[in-house]
């Protein structure tokens, strides 16, 4: 039994320590700067560095040349999807975000069309800028055809399509293709024939739209061996293509009526040197190729070309330098006057449906609005003389840009008459008009003025201000001599002009007096339409 004493002798129960409570569960994101990690054994204590993403409008460039555009397609490259790729590799875009660039809030100021290059181009998102070297890391998983030129930090809400007051847009065109002398259709070489006429000076690039070497620019070209000219026809391959050429003499002389839509180009034909004194061959820029005067100057001369071709003669020197005297063709201030009050008549808010394919006249995409449009000044690249044509508005559509210029140069080589750009602009008049190559085109530029006005404070300006060395040295580089490489090797503006005449665009014919224009009423109803207007002087 125990007593009071032993009671008060008792050690007291020993009493449990409180349970330590749990940390809480951090709060951290991918958004917070840092997090704190003790090392185990260690009483220092590192900080893993994380970084926020960052609204941000990237300035690039790009040759368009081998790519589908810029607007990413499914099983096309386009530069957006090289683009998109080079984000994720430099760590700018998370794993779980690759290939979903509406997560990254990913928008461009333009879109251009396949082949088509641009030298002020933005596209902005949300990405992961630091550590510093975003643009290096980029590049390294770039085609040097994509440069970054840099980035800037902008709103939370800035969108680079939205945000883009107006874009301005470049067209070098050959000087060549504003002469109505060079490079005329089939039609017209055959009734100058004999006739001394200038318009013989296409008889190698005729309307099928073959390409002979040299037919196009200053440039001179070499064979790619030391053999003569015998030894090289020798050749099977060779003696096609010299089967091929006599083919085309024939039908530039008898009658035939050949289609350019159904026919196919064929590639570059040998040229070599001559046996005699071993002078390369060598043209001009108003497209006059070597023997094509007197070759043309009687039909019964064609068996005389063949030798020429085949012996490499060079007896009709003398008369190729006539030739060349002869077209005396420059872009003066008297056809720079009228090519711009050409495109002028561009300018203003028009509906467009037929200068685009797939938009309908009611649709009110139609409806743009053209800022400015001239050509003022001209350079040389390569030999080729080219007119610089700037055309600023807020939107333009597919092909539009193609279609000004292709309608601006058939009125410049009197294929049609001034009036017939203001009835294309017509919303209830449908016709077809032709389409320049897309390797002159090229994005200058993109424009924020609303918004570096409104965010001027506490903004960087966005604009090509800081780049414009940079964008000029990528132009020459790459650009102006692509776009002069493919006019020497190609002739893509010399081929096409061959297209511009009234059995491939019958509205071409819309300036002589009572022609028929089809049109549509308020129902849809195609009609016809008698337009009175100016006779073009041809």
């Amino acid at each position: 039994m125990e007593t009071p004493d032993s009671k008060t002798k008792a050690s007291p129960p020993q009493q449990q320590e409180p349970d330590l409570k749990r940390p809480k569960m951090s709060t951290a994101t991918s958004e917070d700067e840092d997090a704190a990690a003790t090392t185990p054994g260690d009483d220092t204590t590192i900080k893993k560095q994380r970084y926020k993403r960052r609204k941000i409008a990237i300035f690039l460039t790009y040759c368009g040349v081998g790519y589908q555009g810029m607007q990413k397609n499914p099983g096309a490259k386009t530069i957006e999807g090289d683009l998109e790729e080079a984000l994720f590799h430099a760590g700018a875009v998370p794993e779980h975000d690759r290939g979903i660039p509406k997560r990254y809030d990913w928008a461009r100021s333009a879109r251009t069309d396949k082949g088509v290059s641009a030298v002020g181009q933005v596209v902005s998102g949300r990405f992961y800028i630091d550590p510093p070297g975003l643009v290096e890391r980029l590049h390294s998983n770039l085609s040097p055809q994509i440069r970054i030129f840099g980035y800037k930090r902008v709103t939370g809400s800035f969108n680079a399509k939205k945000f883009c007051d107006r874009r301005r847009y470049v067209y070098l065109i050959p000087v060549f293709a504003l002469d109505p002398c060079a490079h005329r259709d089939r039609e017209s070489v055959l009734a100058s024939l004999g006739s001394g006429s200038e318009l013989v000076k296409c008889l190698q690039c005729s309307e099928r739209g073959r390409k002979v070497v040299g037919a196009v620019g200053k440039r001179s070209f070499e064979s790619k061996s030391d053999v003569s000219p015998t030894e090289i026809w020798s050749n099977d391959k060779d003696t096609t293509v010299k089967s091929e050429i006599k083919e085309e003499v024939s039908g530039l002389m008898d009658n035939g009526d050949g289609d350019i839509r159904n026919s196919e180009s064929v590639n570059e034909t040998k040229v070599f040197k001559n046996e005699d004194d071993g002078k390369k061959s060598e043209t001009t820029e108003s497209g006059i190729s070597s023997n094509s005067e007197d070759a043309n100057a009687n039909p019964e001369i064609k068996d005389e070309i063949m030798v020429s071709i085949e012996n490499g003669d060079d007896k009709n020197t003398t008369s190729e330098e006539e030739a060349i005297k002869g077209s005396g063709f420059c872009y003066g201030e008297k056809e720079k006057e009228r090519f711009n009050r050409i495109l002028n008549y561009y300018v203003g808010s028009h509906n467009f449906h037929n200068f685009t394919t797939r938009t309908k006249a009611e649709d009110p995409s139609a409806q743009r609005y053209i800022i400015s449009f001239d050509a003022k000044t001209t350079f040389t690249v390569e030999g080729i003389e080219f007119v610089k044509c700037e055309v600023v508005g807020q939107s333009f559509m597919l092909h539009q840009i193609r279609k000004m210029i292709g309608v601006a140069v058939a009125i410049m080589r009197n294929c049609a008459c001034e009036s017939l750009i203001q009835t294309a602009l017509q919303k209830h008049v449908n016709i077809n008009v032709p389409t320049a190559p897309e390797v002159g085109l090229y994005l200058d530029e993109c424009f924020f003025t609303s918004y570096n006005q409104k965010w001027k404070d506490s903004h960087e300006e966005l604009s090509m201000k800081d780049y414009e060395e940079e964008a000029d040295e990528f132009k020459m580089k790459h650009i102006y001599s692509h776009i002069a490489t493919t006019e020497h090797k190609e002739g893509s503006v010399a081929l096409w002009l061959h297209s511009l005449n009234y059995r491939n665009y019958p509205d071409l014919r819309l300036c002589d007096n009572g022609d028929n224009i089809t049109c549509e009423d308020n129902n849809g109803r195609e009609s016809t339409m008698v337009e009175n207007m100016t006779e073009c002087t041809t």
